[in-house]
This record gives structure tokens, C-alpha cells and sequence, in this order.
């Protein structure tokens, strides 16, 4: 179901907030994750925003937001993204020479 709310709460740094609407008594939970825009996926307190849900728990509310997007029309799925510099993981592995001297590939 689609309906328009706004957002009492949002947590920026967990990623998640609460939308209210007539119809979601209670408020609708909400992850970054369903935000449909590009960039960093925030929304404000008091922003009047679209939205899809379902019933079903989640952290106390009885309704889970399945996308939320702005302005009037649903965008089909999020932008596609850049790499972003705010999130961003590499691993670099260099070994030393065998131990001891042995000549094997395996630990035991």
C-alpha cells in the first residue's frame, strides 16, 4: 500500500527512523535501506515523504516500510551509487618466508 507521511524520527547514524501516517496508527519503521534516492539514503525529522508498507514487526512498530521516497513520483529503485569514500573496506595479506625453513603449504 502506498501513502504519504512524515518522518518523526530518523537516526542517522543507525540508519533507521519512524514515519507517521493515518495509515500506520503507531508509526511505520523505516531502514536506510528503503530510501529510494542516490547518495547518502537520510531523511529529516518533519520531512513529509511517500511511501509503501507492510504490516509485519519490527523493533516495536507494527508496520515496516518497503520504500520511501520524495516528491511525487516512485523512482523504480534506488540511483545506482559511486564508490563512496564514507564507506569502504581493503585487505592486503603478505606472508614471510616459510618457517623455519620448511617447504610447505600447509599448516597443521
Amino acid at each position: 500500500m502506498t501513502t504519504i507521511g512524515i518522518v518523526r524520527e530518523w537516526h542517522s547514524d543507525e540508519g533507521w527512523g519512524v514515519i507517521d501516517s493515518d495509515t500506520t496508527p503507531g508509526g511505520c519503521w523505516a531502514h536506510f535501506g528503503s530510501v529510494l534516492m542516490s547518495g547518502y539514503r537520510s531523511l529529516s525529522s518533519g520531512q513529509t515523504v511517500s511511501f509503501e508498507f507492510e504490516r509485519g514487526g519490527q523493533d516495536g512498530y507494527d508496520f515496516r516500510a518497503t520504500a520511501v521516497w520524495t516528491g511525487d513520483d516512485r523512482p523504480e529503485t534506488a540511483a545506482a551509487q559511486e564508490p563512496s569514500a564514507a564507506y569502504g573496506s581493503t585487505l592486503s595479506l603478505q606472508f614471510d618466508g616459510a618457517v623455519g625453513g620448511a617447504e610447505t603449504d600447509h599448516v597443521e
